[in-house]
């Protein structure tokens, strides 16, 4: 049997997702417990990172860690694939040595041949494209918090990134109305990532998005490999920094998202950031649990 990827957030059903998360918080709650399942006795990750990570790292090897497995850190300088291997080869190696692999890139196209040449579970831990893993915590928070994110609105405010596509996609997955707010420079092609009919819609206006959100989500402004355009990107996003007077006109209980790294004082201000209805620790948080459950699924699949 084929093994299963994720991809994007279309590689899970509804009803897969809504597992995923479930289980992603009992295993929380059994870890406060001290309680810590061998999900993962005697297996292996291989981990390829093109792009430098802190969450996403930290996640995935704790992970292993605690599920009673190992994590093996391949980035292009100690590999081959800094010497010119093709991606198609590493993961047919890896396929015989590990049980699943994640990586983080750039180029989309690379976590789709690992998947094309791969006979093991492989996870896009982010590419320029997609962001899913951290989507699926951000939507394990949500829930912890305030319940199913089915028929609420969420508000995506800044650039049309990795991050915005990947709410386009787990808006139609997990059935929420999804308001996004860019200058006119950053649209997030978001008929690429429609099927069917979608609650997904874009304003140059920041404060038409939010009224009425229950959830209002940013990101940085200048991504990796962004950086020589970072005065000009700053310049246009600036209208779109999620401040008080813009929370102001989402429902009074609406939680803010915020994937991190952030820059206080530039896409956040420092008093949403800190303020008691940012979920941002919950978030990164819960990057280790939804990612423990999501392996589990896969590796089980």
């Amino acid at each position: 049997m084929a093994s299963r990827h994720f991809l994007s957030f279309f590689d899970l059903t509804r009803a897969e997702a809504a597992e995923v998360l479930a289980r992603a918080s009992e295993l929380k709650r059994l870890r406060a417990q001290n309680i810590l399942p061998l999900l993962f006795e005697r297996k292996v990750l291989a981990m390829i990172f093109e792009k430098s990570s802190t969450r996403t790292r930290v996640s995935f090897e704790s992970a292993m860690i605690e599920g009673g497995g190992g994590a093996i850190f391949l980035s292009l300088q100690d590999s081959q694939l800094g010497r010119g291997e093709p991606i198609g080869d590493t993961a047919r190696v890896l396929s015989e040595m590990c049980d699943a692999i994640i990586a983080r890139t750039y180029a989309h196209s690379t976590v789709e041949e690992l998947a094309a040449q791969a006979s093991v579970p492989v996870i896009n831990a982010l590419t320029d494209r997609l962001h899913p893993c951290q989507v699926l915590a951000d939507l394990q928070t949500y829930q912890e918090h305030r319940g199913g994110i089915a028929g609420r609105k969420v508000a995506w405010i800044g650039d049309g990134n990795n991050m915005c596509n990947t709410y386009i996609e787990a808006a139609q997955v997990c059935d929420f109305e999804l308001a996004i707010s860019t200058p006119p420079e950053f649209v997030p092609p978001i008929q690429d990532f429609v099927r069917g009919d979608a609650n997904v819609s874009w304003n140059r206006d920041p404060q038409s998005a939010v009224t009425g959100a229950d959830l209002v989500v940013t990101d940085v402004w200048v991504s990796m490999g962004q950086e020589a355009s970072a005065d000009h990107r700053r310049a246009l996003l600036n209208p779109y920094q999620v401040d008080s007077a813009l929370m102001s006109h989402a429902k009074t209980d609406a939680l803010f998202m915020h994937c991190l790294p952030a820059h206080r004082g530039e896409e956040v201000t420092a008093e949403v950031i800190d303020h008691v209805n940012s979920v941002v620790w919950d978030e990164a948080g819960n990057r280790l649990h939804a990612q423990k459950a999501l392996l589990e699924f896969l590796l089980r699949s």
